[in-house]
């Protein structure tokens, strides 16, 4: 998620005092200062979502030798990409018959070659809602692809209504230009040419 900062939830999920309170929560490396030092300060709006490790190495050792992904654009970058990440997150089984599956991998159909090494991630109950409503691993997989459709294109909805009134003046104008053409020549077109041809 390394394309999204906390600004971005703004006026989204989140009034500016709760993401404010958020990017506090973490500690972020900046500098250096007058002295040369790099130091910590609390997050502000403008700071990045927090890397989950500290380096590729350390990705690499958490996640049995797979590097995972940035996944802020992943539902772009697939073909059908909601769907591809909805199945991905809820498709976990046993392997049929006759599939063998290495060590460290687990069997996913909806993965290329069937073994990914990432392990089923989404558990019934898993989370709690605050209105209350069922943790099921199907609803918690469709928030996941919502939220990622988001981070994608954060700024989508306002470009549809941007698109939506660019669409709306230019066909008023469109109007207006057809009016005005007819206007204009319509005497032009409705005159009558006599010719007085003498033999």
């Amino acid at each position: 998620m390394s394309l999204i900062s906390y600004r971005d939830l703004v006026g989204v999920a989140y009034t500016e005092e709760e993401t404010k309170a958020m990017a506090a929560e973490i500690e972020v490396v900046d500098g250096p200062n007058d002295e040369g030092e790099m130091f910590t300060r609390p997050g502000k709006l403008s700071d990045h979502f927090p890397e989950p490790y500290g380096n590729e190495q350390a990705a690499r050792f958490a996640n049995g030798g797979a590097y995972p992904p940035d996944l802020s654009l992943i539902t772009k970058a697939r073909h059908n990409g909601q769907n591809y990440v909805f199945a991905l997150l809820t498709g976990y089984h046993d392997p049929p018959a006759g599939i063998t599956i290495r060590e460290g991998l687990h069997y996913n159909p909806y993965f290329p070659g069937g073994a990914i090494a990432m392990p089923k991630m989404l558990n019934d109950g898993a989370v709690e809602y605050e209105d209350g409503t069922p943790a099921t691993e199907a609803h918690m997989g469709k928030d996941i692809v919502s939220f990622l459709s988001w981070a994608a294109e954060p700024e989508m909805e306002e470009r549809k209504l941007m698109g939506f009134k660019w669409i709306l003046v230019l066909s008023l104008a469109l109007l207006q230009a057809g009016y005005y053409r007819r206007l204009k020549w319509s005497v032009l077109k409705s005159r009558k040419l006599v010719l007085d041809v003498v033999n």
